[in-house]
This record gives structure tokens, sequence and C-alpha cells, in this order.
């Protein structure tokens, strides 16, 4: 049965934090979520706020004139519905109810600010809603606070009161109006993890926020890492420490000097370096693995139902890839049926389990290249598969994928970018997924992509053989020159003899 193309919405999420102002318009396509239009203002509402108490008043004029023109934005776009939050800054402003009055008067726009608890909530729900078997602790660190929430997987979500926990330990509450001194620092950051230490000592940490994901991409730059996607990328608990330490010790002018750090980003870096490190003492942690989903993300999650909640969010963006290219509906899942004896016969890559769904994904993704340049097809769709951006897939399931897709259309067993294939693969998931995606140009190429001529042919794997059969009447149509090809190609990638029983 063929995934049926649920109809599109558009939703806004305006995300009002200590540091930034942001707007995000999504587009909806059941549990597949692209982000269509994103826009920041690093306005600092929150940087005077361990002083005086109060917003900062430059911050607030950057932040109004940020809105006026996101109302203006939602004004032109119309979406289907628009989710507004403020967080740590306003939250705890003496004046943060007058700024929100004030924004309501001047654009239209009704802030909902959130509790400390419902921050932590909606920052872990944005991170199971990005990887959705995610176990350990999730740390969403902003301008002025940071949230620490218990994960056990989006099957166990079940919200109760205590699972997480905000402390006052983002970059702006940790200067508290001085200059920058880690000694100073490491010590408030001891005693505010000390005491809740216990309650969430894991080995893996989701980090969410902007300064953790700068964090990560300067550890991307300093290792040479090909693939540069900030969601689901890893580190291990050293590899996490030394980079937090090396920030922690150079000056905002040196940071900024470094690819993908900002100005503004530089101030607040070496604080997220430092909370980095005492989060890896206190908690024992062994893995780091970043999110951007987080906060925005867990509010839009929660406005859907839950029958699509639960959906797999990977087969559901490559089942909106793949059907924008007019893919019959029923092609995939016929495309599965066809090939499984074929992939039953490979060895197992990522276990069981998760090998049928990346399958799944990867026939979904069958006809993605259809409406490509000839010439081009094979790159683009590489290069696409590589980098899509859909959620719930690591970083070696993209070189997984990409390498099957390479397969399909033809490429080499090098593929377009060895540097990063040959970096996050070993040959035996190389080799499944050059298979595998053999196996798939081998249906598709057969049938014409009909899974009704599909259903006449067979593939097996049996005595060391690759063995096509066709139905009655249908030998000549579907088991000629091109097919033969086909399946030589395959076999060969297999070690198998081939069989053509016509």
């Amino acid at each position: 049965m063929g995934d049926i193309a649920p109809a599109g919405r558009d939703i806004a999420a305006i995300d009002i934090g200590s540091n930034s102002v942001r707007l995000v318009l999504y587009h909806l396509e059941g549990r597949a979520v692209w982000t269509v239009f994103n826009e920041k203002v690093l306005a600092g509402l929150g940087r005077d706020l361990p002083v005086t108490g109060r917003l900062s008043p430059e911050g607030v004029a950057m932040a109004l004139t940020a809105l006026r023109r996101f109302a203006a934005v939602l004004e032109g776009v119309r979406p289907d519905a628009t989710l507004i939050a403020a967080t740590a800054a306003v939250r705890e402003a003496e004046d943060g109810p007058d700024f929100c009055q004030r924004v309501a008067a001047e654009t239209g726009l009704n802030i909902r600010v959130l509790s400390g608890e419902e921050e932590a909530k909606y920052a872990a729900m944005g991170v199971l809603a990005g990887a959705p078997t995610a176990q350990g602790v999730s740390a969403d660190m902003g301008g002025s606070s940071l949230e620490l929430t218990q994960l056990k997987g989006l099957k166990a979500l079940k919200w109760t009161r205590g699972q997480g926990l905000t402390l006052p330990l983002g970059p702006f509450a940790l200067a508290e109006g001085s200059g920058f001194d880690a000694e100073r620092i490491r010590g408030r950051i001891d005693q505010k993890l000390k005491p809740v230490a216990s309650r969430f000592r894991t080995d893996r940490l989701y980090a969410v926020g902007g300064a953790w994901r700068t964090l990560a991409q300067v550890h991307m730059g300093l290792k040479s890492y090909p693939l540069k996607v900030v969601h689901q990328y890893q580190m291990s608990a050293n590899e996490a420490l030394e980079t937090a330490r090396l920030v922690s010790r150079q000056s905002a002018v040196s940071l900024a000097k470094l690819p993908g750090v900002s100005k503004t980003r530089a101030e607040t870096l070496p604080y997220a370096g430092l909370v980095l490190e005492g989060l890896i003492n206190h908690l024992g942690l062994k893995h780091i693995e970043m999110s951007a989903w987080g906060v925005r993300e867990g509010l839009l999650f929660e406005t859907l139902d839950k029958a699509t909640r639960t959906a797999d969010p990977l087969l559901a963006g490559c089942a909106a890839l793949g059907g924008r290219q007019g893919v019959a509906p029923a092609l995939p899942g016929a495309l599965k049926g066809w090939i499984a004896d074929i992939v039953a016969a490979l060895p197992s890559v990522f276990g069981a389990k998760r090998d049928d769904v990346l399958v799944a994904a990867a026939c979904r993704l069958a006809d993605l290249g259809a409406r490509l340049h000839p010439d081009h097809r094979l790159e683009l769709v590489f290069d696409q598969v590589l980098r899509a951006p859909v959620a719930g897939i690591s970083h070696d399931e993209r070189a997984f994928l990409a390498s099957a897709l390479n397969a399909r259309y033809g490429g080499g067993a090098a593929t377009p970018q060895p540097e990063v294939i040959d970096r996050l693969l070993d040959a035996v998931a190389a080799r499944r997924a050059r298979a595998l995606g053999l196996a798939i140009r081998l249906a598709c190429d057969l049938s014409g992509r009909s899974p009704q001529l599909l259903a006449n042919a067979t593939a097996r794997v049996k005595g060391g053989e690759l063995r096509l059969t066709a139905t009655e009447g249908y030998a000549d149509v579907l088991l000629g020159e091109q097919t033969r090809k086909r399946a030589k190609a395959l076999a060969e990638a297999m070690d198998l003899g081939l069989k053509i029983q016509t």
C-alpha cells in the first residue's frame, strides 16, 4: 500500500528568547516538516537582566522592530496557525508583562510566556520530534537559562511534573554584568549542577540551542568533518570536552575569526563551552548529540494529532520528497516487497528493525531523480539525499541512503563524494547500500516503474545465485537484455551467480 500524500499546512512560530528573536515558517505534509522561511535577530533582550532585573532597552527596541516586521510577513503569508512564545528573559524580567502588552499593541501579536518547566517540556518534545528514539537528557541552553529534561524515547513520552528543570545557566545569567572569568563561572556552574546531577545522570546528552550548534560547527572544522549537517551530529564526551575547553580559553575576537562563528555568537560561546564541560563532568556523559529541533518544533509537534505524531519522520520525509516527482503511490511498497528476498541475503548493518526502515526509505526515494536533467541526475540525487532536511536520520544513515540512491541511478562504487562516504560508512555498510540501490534499479527498469508489471516477475536468492523468473507470457516482456544487464550488476555486487529463467 502506498503513502497517501497528506494535505499541506503552513504554521508560523515566533520564539522570543533571551538572546534571539526568530520567525520560522513551516510547511507540514503530515509528519514531514519543511522550514520554508527562517529569520532571526540577536536582540539580547536578557543581556541586562542579572544586573537590572529588567529587559535590555536596546534589546527591546531591536525586538520590537523585528516583531513588527514579522507581523507584516505573517499578514502577507497568512499561515494556518501561528505560535508565539517567550522564554526566560521575558518570564523573569519585572517589565516582561509591559513588553508583552507593548508588542500586542504595536503588532497585534499575543505572546505566550512559557514557565521554566514548560520551556523544558517543549525543548524535549522538539528533540523527540527530530529524533524519536532519543534516550538520555535534553539540554536547551538559551541566553539566560538552561533546561534539562529526561528523555526515554517518543513512544514513552508522558510528561510528568518534575521531569524537566530550568537553571540560571545561560551566558547572560553567568556573566552577571561583569567580564568573562572562567574560574568564577565554573564555580557558579558547579554550584547549580551539583544538587540536581543525580536526577539527570546519563550516557547521552541532546544539545539544543544556537551556542551549542556553533560549538558543533567549530568541532566539525577542527576535525575536517565533511558533512556540514548539525542535526544529529555526534561527539564523544572527550571530543566535546576538548572543544569546550578550547573555546572557553579564547577571546571573543579570536573566536569570531573561526568559520561559522559570528561576532555576536563569539561573545556567548565561551560560556556555552563551560556549561557543556560542567554537564559532562556532573552527569557522567559519554556522548553528545546535537539537535537542531527545540522549543519551536516542540510547540509545533504538540499541534499534531496522535497518529501523525507517532509516524516515522524519516519515512514521512522520504515519501514527501519522492512523491513530488509523481511516483505512483503503490510503487514504494511494491518495490520493497519485490526486493525483500534480495535484501534478506545481505548482511545487517544497523540492526534488523532499522535496516528495514532504511529499505522502506530508499524505496520511497526511488523516483527522486525523475524530473531532474539526466546529465546531472546522479550527482543531484546523491547530494539531495545526503543533505535532505528530514529528521530522524543519523549521519551514517544519510551516507547509506545516498549511496543506495547513487547505485539506483547507475553510479559507481566510488560515489560522487567518496571523502564523505568513506568517512561515514564501513565496507559492509557500503556493500549493502550498493546492493540495495542496484536491486531497486533492477526492479524499476524491469517494470518501467509499474507496480502491475513488477508483480509478474520475481527475484530470489538461492544456492549462491540470483534467480529471476516471470509469470507465463511475460518472460519476453520483462526479462530482456536491459533486465539482464541490471541483474548482472546486482549479482556481481553480491558475489552471486545469475540465473534468468525464461
